[in-house]
């Protein structure tokens, strides 16, 4: 059956039956997803959002009885691949005279803004698995999460990533592979010789 033929047209009460019924039961889930690739907060949240939005917008290429909790990542990491692929190719944009009208005022803290590194690695402390996966390439992460973290079988991981089943397996494999050398380092230098 084609895609075409699998397509229908849903009543707006039937497309918020079916979101709310299927969808938002996996918005925590997304947004630890988005967390993991973006590692900020506000472009987590915008990332969500926008993969929300074009869920309920191609609802009707949705196939009901089929994953939607795949179906989702699936746009997630779409929507993720876009926007790093447009933000990778503008400059980076700094508004200098706000900078500078920042660090020129009364209201600065001296203390703050010269040891804003050691309170940076303060949150990292004690999170070394956290940092150890974010520290992958996101195609390591992106396999490490969907499957140790949001249980994907291999099939639906190769429909999410758009690759080949045996591509997802030789990825996970290496990626499992970085994160306990990098977990190893780690433990070595805590005194554990094992």
């Amino acid at each position: 059956m084609s895609v075409e033929k699998r397509k229908r047209n849903y009543s707006e009460m039937e497309k918020e039956r079916i979101f709310e019924r299927e969808f938002l039961p996996h918005i925590g889930s997304m947004y630890n997803f988005a967390y993991r690739l973006t590692f900020d907060e506000d472009d987590a949240k915008d990332l969500v959002q926008e993969t929300y939005l074009k869920a309920y917008r191609f609802l009707n290429s949705f196939q009901q009885g089929t994953n939607a909790k795949a179906w989702l990542f699936r746009i997630l990491k779409n929507s993720f691949i876009n926007d790093f692929r447009k933000k990778s190719k503008q400059p980076s944009k700094v508004d200098y005279q706000e900078v500078e009208a920042f660090y020129n005022s009364d209201s600065v803290d001296v203390s703050m803004t010269t040891d804003l590194r050691v309170e940076t690695v303060q949150h990292m402390i004690g999170d070394e698995i956290s940092t150890a996966l974010n520290a992958l390439a996101v195609d390591f992460r992106t396999v490490i999460i969907l499957c140790d973290l949001e249980g994907f079988t291999y099939e639906e991981m190769a429909k999410i990533l758009d690759i080949p089943i045996g591509t997802v397996r030789s990825r996970l494999h290496r990626a499992r592979n970085l994160l306990r050398e990098k977990l190893h380092t780690y433990a070595k230098s805590m005194g554990y010789n094992k």
